[in-house]
């Protein structure tokens, strides 16, 4: 596991930034609700009246009034962007890296075959992600605490695993990328994860568009749909899980055949 360890000290600061930012966005949007509790309250109607805007963020379905709801909309938003962000970035990193800073020699000449490099670099994308998210949520419970609120926890605990399967979907998507480059395409992976966003904004407010939730995985994260059911919704989530499948496939299927300059 040694690799695995390199490429967690290698990218501890980027981790340790993007956590902090993150988990105290979301605090400080959580902190801020008993002060705006009653004017959000009144203001469901009139954002029930904001068109495709309301249809974009799902506003028209929500009382923001409640700490769930108003956490499906407003802290949501926060954590979905920006957890991909950092999975694009991440994923899009791991294995071009290698080439761009000229260390694949030095890497690959010991006795490790490159499907254990894959392997590693995999393993440690994936912690990074996971424990993130576990930051996030720890930052969330103890704020919510903080400000004498409760949450549906059932709820709230299918909410949070939405958004850990979005983050883990961009990363697997960067990383399958990140074999087929030859220098950091970190243009790309930020490009995905804002191209990904902004399909769903689009897919919500036109109906002719409803298609391109299947190309998405923010369309999976929808608060409203979460909040309503208690679950996700599986036939965006399907799609989701084929293209980790095929991300994951690709990397191995390519860096073990790739010609490393």
């Amino acid at each position: 596991m040694t690799i695995v360890l390199h490429e967690l000290r290698r990218n501890r600061i980027a981790w340790i930034v993007w956590t902090a930012i993150i988990a105290g966005m979301l605090a400080v949007c959580i902190l801020i609700f008993p002060q705006m509790k009653d004017q959000m309250a009144q203001m469901n109607d009139m954002m029930a009246q904001m068109g495709s805007l309301a249809d974009a963020y799902s506003m028209d379905r929500l009382n923001l009034g409640n700490l769930l709801d108003y956490f499906g909309i407003e802290c949501g938003q926060m954590l979905g962007l920006g957890g991909a962000l950092f999975a694009a970035i991440t994923g899009i990193q791991s294995l071009a890296k290698e080439e761009k800073e000229h260390t694949a020699e030095f890497l690959l000449t010991h006795p490790i075959s490159r499907t254990k490099v894959v392997a590693q670099k995999l393993i440690a994308l994936m912690i990074q992600v996971i424990v993130l998210n576990l930051c996030v949520w720890g930052a969330t419970g103890l704020t919510t605490i903080l400000i004498g609120e409760r949450m549906d926890f059932g709820t709230f605990a299918v909410l949070m695993l939405a958004y850990l399967l979005l983050q883990v979907e961009v990363a697997a998507v960067t990383f399958g990328i990140s074999a087929f480059l030859k220098r950091n395409g970190m243009g790309i992976g930020l490009g995905l994860a804002i191209v990904f966003y902004f399909l769903d904004l689009i897919a919500n407010m036109v109906d002719q568009a409803k298609f391109l939730k299947y190309f998405t995985p923010f369309s999976y994260v929808n608060g409203a749909d979460i909040i309503e059911s208690g679950c996700m919704t599986v036939k965006y989530v399907i799609p989701g899980l084929v293209l980790i499948a095929l991300g994951i496939f690709g990397a191995f299927w390519k860096y073990t055949r790739k010609d490393i300059s």
